[in-house]
């Protein structure tokens, strides 16, 4: 088994990033997992047993599991943590990852199609494989691997920057339509605010496969007049959205245009597939009313003219 980082490199740091599905879009039937809790889970490192490394290697495998985010119950996860070129006469790309989970049972995952992303999720490469030789994956683990994509297997002829990820490609058929939570969002939203909007991205009729519409969740005039909503962002595509400017009109119980104004919102995407929720401010000054009720209100994304 080779060395997996230098002995001169003492700044050992996951070069990759990571984005969880749920085990139900992987698996299906028993297999899916059906951990009820709601505390965020941890993983602990599993080496696969084949595997003799040194131990400066474990070290630091141990070191950069902790450095990965917490998982949601019933969450599977490919985290990248480094990409290599590959020491052959044909070029390639060695893509050293932890496959995470945070089931409370041992899994094994089998033939999976995986797709290497860059950091503004377009695709670089994908391909086909058995994953069955990473061995079982104890309960609420992170299992080292590497997965190996040819040059035939890329449409690029060089390394790319950090902020790349491998994902699972799910079939659409075999993807429900899931909550895509911001990461600050989902490190300060408690455990029950997490799981209702989850339920209620269950509940709701899947947005049809071109389109990208709106649901308001909540609206509420702050003590300063400014007006606050959250948005839920609806993607039904199967690319990720970067909205970089979102017009929105807001209307109040009357029906009446409340206020009116271009958004241009700090790494907004939506991931395929997904619903994703997001705070707009429509500031005082902006309201065209001085008296108006919010308690029935409508927002939506004007047509262009």
């Amino acid at each position: 088994m080779r060395n997996f980082f230098s002995k001169k490199n003492a700044d050992v740091k996951m070069e990759g990033s990571e984005t969880p599905v749920a085990s139900g879009d992987y698996f299906s039937g028993d297999a899916a997992g059906e951990d009820t809790t709601t505390a965020h889970v941890d993983t602990e490192l599993s080496i696969h047993p084949d595997w003799k490394l040194p131990q400066e290697d474990v070290y630091s495998f141990r070191f950069l599991n902790i450095e990965c985010d917490s998982l949601l119950p019933n969450q599977l996860s490919i985290a990248g943590i480094k990409l290599d070129d590959k020491d052959s006469e044909d070029w390639g790309l060695d893509a050293t990852v932890f496959f995470r989970h945070s089931m409370n049972k041992t899994i094994e995952l089998g033939e999976t199609t995986l797709a290497l992303l860059d950091q503004n999720d377009q695709v670089l490469g994908r391909k086909t494989l058995s994953l069955k030789e990473v061995g079982k994956l104890p309960p609420k683990s992170s299992r080292p691997w590497v997965i190996p994509f040819t040059k035939d297997e890329l449409n690029i002829e060089e390394k790319p920057e950090e902020g790349w990820k491998v994902v699972f490609q799910l079939k659409p058929s075999a993807r429900k339509h899931s909550l895509d939570l911001d990461e600050k969002w989902q490190k300060t939203l408690p455990s029950k605010d997490i799981q209702d909007l989850e339920s209620l991205v269950e509940r709701l009729d899947k947005p049809k496969a071109t389109e990208v519409n709106l649901l308001g969740l909540k609206a509420a005039k702050r003590d300063n007049g400014d007006i606050q909503l959250i948005i839920l962002i609806r993607n039904g595509s199967e690319k990720t959205v970067n909205l970089e400017k979102v017009p929105l009109v807001l209307e109040d119980a009357e029906g009446d245009e409340l206020a009116k104004a271009v958004f241009s919102p700090k790494d907004l995407k939506v991931k395929a597939n997904t619903s994703k929720p997001w705070v707009f401010i429509f500031p005082e000054k902006m309201i065209k009313k001085e008296e108006y009720s919010i308690d029935q209100w409508k927002v939506y994304m004007p047509k262009s003219s």
